[in-house]
């Protein structure tokens, strides 16, 4: 019979080489990707991110703010304030829940989550519901208060989605592509 069998203690290095514990758990890694995501964003006064999942814990859309595709981000405002309206970034900015649910790579995505930095305006609200999206998980409701954010709640609620505020474990996650070329200390026998 080789190695040790269920119940028993295994010995030398077997007994060292276990499990990292400081991994990312889903809500992090979804939440992360979403973060991530919104690195690709050119606005420069708001990076948002989203990203769906499935019941398997698959991704099955990503997405960020921007301009729609075909229209040139160095022609049309990235500007917050203006004289007239057209002249701002909001009539034209396509925003990240829109964009994920755009760019799924599955049939649909009923019954999915949608984790997201910022909670969902009103127009994004419509866009969750009518995609069949059960649950929001957001990081951020800074504009609260905001009429925008009212209704989008009140139809989350009337359609039953279900939203919350995500909670991070850390408040960090540090990529470092350097990591990759050094090697784990290993003790020769």
């Amino acid at each position: 019979m080789s190695g040790p069998q269920r119940g028993q203690q295994r010995s030398g290095s077997e007994a060292s080489c276990k499990k990292r514990e400081d991994y990312l758990e889903w809500p992090e890694y979804f939440m992360a990707v979403a973060f991530l995501s919104a690195q690709r964003s050119k606005d420069p006064s708001s990076q948002v991110g989203a990203c769906i999942v499935n019941s398997e814990n698959k991704i099955v859309g990503i997405g960020y703010n921007g301009m729609p595709n075909g229209c040139s981000d160095d022609v049309l405002p990235w500007t917050r304030t203006g004289a007239n309206r057209l002249d701002t970034k909001y009539p034209y900015v396509c925003h990240a829940e829109l964009n994920a649910i755009m760019n799924k790579n599955s049939a649909d995505v009923k019954g999915c989550s949608m984790y997201v930095a910022l909670f969902p305006c009103n127009e994004c609200a419509k866009l969750i519901i009518q995609a069949g999206i059960k649950e929001v998980i957001f990081m951020s409701d800074k504009y609260h208060d905001t009429t925008e954010m009212t209704a989008a709640r009140r139809m989350f609620d009337l359609a039953g989605i279900i939203y919350r505020e995500f909670k991070p474990k850390c408040n960090k996650i540090i990529i470092d592509f350097d990591s990759i070329n050094s090697r784990p200390s290993q003790k020769l026998l």
